[in-house]
C-alpha cells in the first residue's frame, strides 16, 4: 500500500513538461506504481488538451507538414527495422526499465562506502538522478538541501524524522528538511533519487567526498 503519493504541484509541472528531466524519471516510474498518482495525472493532462483547445491558432511555416509527415515515416521505419525488446517483470516499473536498458542486475553500481552503492544515469545537467542501493540498518549522512530531492523507494524501505517511506512512496524533500535516512526492514533499500542542486551535508567527510560522488 503505498502512502506517499506526489503532490498536485508535481504533477502538473510533469503534465505540463516543465521538470528536468532526471525529475520526470522519478515521476513516470512512480506514476506507473501509484494508482492515485496516475489518475490525478490523467486528469490535469486532459486539462491541458482542454486548454490547448482554446488557445489562437497560429499559422504554420512553409514546409512544417511535411517535416512532420517525414520524420513521422522515419520513426516508423526504425520501428520495424529495430528488434523489440522485452521487458520481464523486476524491481524496476517498466518506466525506469525503459530508462537504464533493463532491471536491477543490469545496472553498474559504484561502491560508495559502508555498503552504500550508487549509480548516476545520464539525463540533461539542469538535475541529477541516481539509484541508490542501502544495506537494511545503514543510515546515509545526515544533510540538509540546496534545492530539491526526490526519492522514490524501489524495493525495502527507509524511515528519517519524516516518515517511513516503502515501495512505491516518494519523498519530497526543499531547504526546510533536514534529515537522516536510514534503510530499515528486512530487505535493503533500493531508491531512485533526483535533486537539482548539491546536498548539504553535516558532517566534514561526507563533504571531503562530495566532488568525487557528485551528489
Amino acid at each position: 500500500m503505498i502512502k506517499h503519493h506526489l503532490p498536485d504541484e508535481v504533477l502538473m509541472a510533469y503534465s505540463a513538461g516543465n521538470l528536468p528531466e532526471a525529475f520526470n524519471v522519478v515521476v513516470a516510474s512512480h506514476v506507473s506504481m501509484s494508482d492515485d498518482s496516475r489518475v490525478r495525472l490523467d486528469t490535469y493532462d486532459a486539462l491541458g488538451g482542454a486548454v490547448l483547445d482554446t488557445i489562437e491558432t497560429v499559422e504554420m511555416s512553409e514546409g512544417s507538414l511535411e517535416a512532420t509527415l517525414a520524420m513521422i515515416e522515419r520513426t516508423a521505419v526504425d520501428a520495424i527495422t529495430t528488434e523489440p525488446r522485452t521487458l520481464k517483470p523486476g524491481v524496476f516499473p517498466t518506466p525506469l526499465q525503459d530508462y537504464v536498458g533493463g532491471d536491477i542486475d543490469d545496472v553498474s553500481w559504484r561502491p560508495v562506502g559502508m555498503g552504500v552503492k550508487q549509480a548516476i544515469l545520464k539525463t540533461s545537467k539542469s538535475a541529477t538522478v541516481r539509484l541508490l542501493y542501502i544495506p537494511s540498518g545503514v543510515a546515509m549522512p545526515d544533510h540538509s538541501h540546496g534545492g530539491m530531492e526526490m526519492t522514490l523507494v524501489l524495493k525495502g524501505a527507509f524511515e528519517d524524522e519524516v516518515d517511513h517511506f516503502a515501495r512505491g512512496d516518494v519523498e519530497i524533500a526543499d531547504e526546510d528538511v533536514h534529515h537522516t535516512p536510514v534503510a530499515v526492514g528486512p530487505e535493503d533499500c533500493i531508491c531512485l533519487s533526483a535533486t537539482d542542486a548539491r546536498l548539504k551535508f553535516k558532517s566534514l567527510l561526507p563533504r571531503l567526498a562530495q566532488p568525487f560522488l557528485q551528489i
